[in-house]
């Protein structure tokens, strides 16, 4: 069995007198879809926050591709090859779509500042570059029709789309999917779980995903962790956990 590409042990953050997450620790595999769910509050998204370096734990620690990033600074996160995606969409509404991706693929940027401003022929061979990374994710998820279009004048099931196209052109080898299909209908959401299922097998990203459907999960996850109140409940594929009594309890009472 090959080593994990993400670990976190003993993952705890709290706030006051608040425990958000107290001793969750799970591992994630390459090429592995791994869902965090729960109730509302359980800490899901804050697991999500801790990993992308925008809370400090109070305690335990993150691995990421055989490093230790739990006091990474948050900034330097996406160039180590993690890309997330929010549950409120985070784009730039008054920029096109391929304006968006191009901004997520800079993060590989390369090229300094005076090269930049004398337009060097590096500089030249970075744009193209960055330009034929960004094209290959909207043939990807077919979004060559809004890629011309300002965000602002897209319907929401389409900005969530371009947010993961946003996240793919970062060229994670970890994506953090926090509720992708939340605001989405049937169809979208059906759209959306091949996207999770050819990102694992066309393009070999690890995932770990936040999510309420568990008519997703079940289509597209591996494993899942289920939290309530910061902590875990159960751990194992999704009929596994989905049938766990501390799972039943967490979501329908204990009456259930």
């Amino acid at each position: 069995m090959s080593a994990p590409l993400f670990s976190a042990t003993d993952l705890a953050v709290h706030f006051g007198g608040v425990r958000a997450v107290d001793g969750v620790s799970f591992e994630v595999r390459p090429g592995e879809v791994f869902t965090i769910i729960g109730p509302n509050g359980a800490g899901k998204t804050t697991v999500f926050n801790l990993i992308s370096r925008i809370y400090e734990p109070t305690a335990g620690a993150i691995v990421f591709d055989g490093r230790d990033i739990t006091r990474v600074a948050p900034h330097r996160v996406a160039a180590l090859g993690i890309a997330r995606t929010f549950q409120n969409i985070e784009l730039f509404e008054h920029a096109t779509v391929l304006q968006n991706l191009l901004i997520g693929a800079h993060v590989h940027r390369k090229t300094n500042l005076a090269a930049e401003m004398l337009f060097l022929p590096s500089v030249r061979r970075a744009e193209i570059a960055l330009r034929e990374d960004v094209e290959r994710v909207i043939d990807f998820l077919d979004l060559q029709a809004h890629r011309d279009s300002l965000v602002a004048g897209l319907p929401y099931g389409a900005r969530k789309v371009v947010e993961l196209a946003r996240a793919l052109a970062m060229r994670p080898k970890l994506l953090l999917l926090d509720e992708p299909s939340s605001g989405l209908n049937v169809e979208e959401t059906g759209d959306m779980a091949f996207w999770i299922q050819d990102i694992k097998n066309d393009l070999g990203i690890t995932v770990i995903m936040v999510e309420h459907d568990m008519t997703l999960v079940g289509r597209v996850s591996d494993r899942v962790l289920a939290m309530s109140q910061g902590r875990m409940l159960a751990m194992g594929t999704p009929a596994e956990v989905q049938a766990h009594p501390a799972v039943i309890e967490a979501y329908l009472g204990r009456a259930a």
